[in-house]
């Protein structure tokens, strides 16, 4: 076989493999828009491309008074961006004092957040069940928010640390000379050079409370306190009468936060998945 030729082979793998990932992820996506335009209820009944495209499902979904659908989007996003500017905040700061400080237990701590990293979020279920509990924070968006931003630390520090690693010290000498302190530093040196990394934190964070499901079924119990995903759970749960085109109009619709976030940050987070772990 000529070089040339197995070239060929290889581009051709290459596409072939991209193509199949492609389908299987554009695949569920036109099921999920197609059904949610499907007039009927019925999941069986439907059809990806429907013969008759209907919006009813849309104005239910914002016009009805037995719908709650737009209560839980605030919720979301409530919770959504509360959680990642806090987390942005939170994790910064924690990363630069690991990145730029030497202090007992620095290297201790920094094993413990990778350790952390190995335990499913499950395991700590109950814990924070009774935590909140405890501080009377059970059934409410503040206890889910301080859940959140305490379960991206670990992670989000990692990378954030490794990001603030590969800028160079000498900056930090330098503005020293100058009269700078370190809360100067870090604000007008460390965070601006530090986008990349800070973005696909904000990101993730602003994610998460659309995607969840199974924190919120622990800790809320009231329907005016559902975020998007508990709440969207109702419309195929027998109270709804397993509604799964109502539920698809719904999902449909998380992805426009969640794309404009993307699209306000892109130009940010191709260098920011890419160096937070280069150097730890």
């Amino acid at each position: 076989m000529s070089r040339k030729t197995k070239s060929n082979l290889q581009v051709a793998g290459i596409y072939a493999f991209i193509g199949i990932v492609f389908v299987a992820i554009l695949y569920p996506l036109m099921w999920t828009i197609g059904l949610s335009l499907n007039p009927g209820t019925s999941l069986y009944g439907s059809s990806m491309i429907p013969e008759n495209f209907s919006f009813v499902h849309y104005q239910w979904l914002f016009f009805n008074p037995a719908s709650d659908y737009l209560l839980w989007y605030k919720n979301t996003l409530i919770v959504a961006v509360i959680t990642s500017i806090s987390a942005v905040v939170v994790v910064s700061l924690i990363a630069y004092a690991f990145s730029r400080y030497q202090f007992i237990g620095r290297k201790n701590g920094i094993y413990t957040f990778l350790l952390l990293q190995m335990f499913p979020v499950l395991m700590a279920m109950v814990a924070l069940y009774i935590l909140l509990n405890m501080v009377n924070l059970l059934d409410s968006l503040t206890g889910l928010i301080l859940i959140y931003i305490g379960g991206a630390i670990p992670m989000n520090v990692f990378l954030v640390k490794g990001y603030f690693d590969t800028i160079p010290k000498e900056l930090d000498e330098s503005a020293k000379i100058d009269g700078a302190g370190h809360l100067r530093i870090f604000f007008t040196i460390m965070l601006p050079l530090a986008k990349p990394i800070l973005a696909v934190v904000a990101l993730f964070n602003f994610m998460t409370p659309f995607m969840d499901f199974i924190l919120p079924s622990i800790i809320l119990r009231s329907p005016e306190n559902y975020t998007l995903a508990l709440g969207l759970f109702n419309f195929i749960n027998e109270q709804f009468g397993n509604n799964f085109t109502r539920f698809a109009a719904g999902a449909v619709l998380i992805a426009i936060p969640i794309a404009t976030v993307f699209l306000f940050l892109q130009r940010y987070l191709i260098s920011g998945l890419t160096s937070g772990a280069t150097k730890g």
